[in-house]
């Protein structure tokens, strides 16, 4: 495939996912004082499991960390898990300035993601209650992937770090989609623009920093984890979450990588793409 084809390719999935009408939540709670410090909730629709209280999908959305890519685009994802028989709680955190170019916030965004994930155990008691936060699976896109992974991970980020947990979070898994997994394999392909020496805060702090928000590093978490990856995927390539696999693997831990044929970025929360549906089940193998 030329690399005309592929592009074109990958706007026409892009286009497709980001057609569907934003879906309204059921509820929507703060965890924080700061318009972007809320989540929204979803209630179960369908039955997708064996019965008895939902299972919680947690969800982080991507958009490179940068302000314009809120949750809204996530929502119809969200709803889809919804029908699919899931509570679904889709978070929004803190991302770049109002420039456009800028990612993430140092240290708001992982603040946020911190926080909204200590806050989440009650709010779904409040907000779901036909769900089972004991049965919790993490799950995010893209740069969402990256906090997915990183927010299992609390529990082995260095000691100091205000973010640390005392002990790994209450999850059935993490499910990856197309994450930022690797930050220094992502940074040196040039991964959205530059955006991880944006999230870090310039490349003057990026060694720094690192030990403290790059998933790869902060291995292993003994928390089952999968990352889903289209091998067509130009936004952020299947040699990310390899390098990500292969560092668990030399932690200890194996980690699940599946790798889906003629898919790009964008099919994974995509309700129209078969890929979706993939994702779905992936998430279902960890939650009942």
């Amino acid at each position: 495939m030329t690399d005309d084809v592929a592009a074109a390719r990958a706007a026409a999935e892009e286009r497709s996912a980001l057609s569907h009408a934003p879906v309204d939540p059921d509820a929507t709670a703060a965890y924080g004082g700061h318009p972007d410090q809320v989540i929204d909730f979803f209630a179960p629709r369908g039955e997708g499991g064996p019965g008895g209280p939902a299972p919680v999908v947690v969800v982080l959305h991507g958009g490179a960390w940068r302000a314009p890519h809120d949750r809204r685009h996530i929502s119809p994802f969200a709803g889809f898990l919804a029908r699919h028989g899931f509570a679904v709680a889709s978070v929004e955190y803190r991302r770049g300035t109002d420039d456009a170019s800028v990612a993430g916030r140092w240290p708001d965004t992982l603040d946020d993601v911190a926080a909204a994930l200590d806050a989440l155990p009650a709010l779904v008691r409040e907000k779901l209650p036909q769900a089972d936060p004991r049965r919790t699976v993490l799950t995010g896109h893209s740069a969402g992937g990256h906090l997915a992974l990183w927010g299992a991970a609390r529990h082995v980020l260095p000691a100091g770090s205000p973010w640390r947990s005392t002990a790994p979070a209450a999850l059935r898994g993490v499910v990856a989609l197309a994450p930022i997994a690797d930050l220094a394999v992502a940074d040196k392909l040039g991964v959205c623009d530059g955006a991880v020496r944006q999230l870090l805060g310039g490349p003057e702090h990026f060694a720094q920093r690192q030990p403290y928000a790059d998933p790869a590093l902060l291995l292993p978490t003994g928390i089952a984890t999968t990352v889903v990856q289209g091998r067509a995927d130009l936004d952020v390539p299947q040699a990310v979450a390899e390098s990500y696999a292969d560092a668990a693997a030399k932690a200890g831990e194996v980690v699940g990588v599946t790798l889906l044929e003629d898919v790009g970025h964008f099919p994974l929360i995509d309700p129209a793409a078969d890929a979706c549906a993939v994702v779905v089940e992936e998430i279902a193998q960890l939650a009942w």
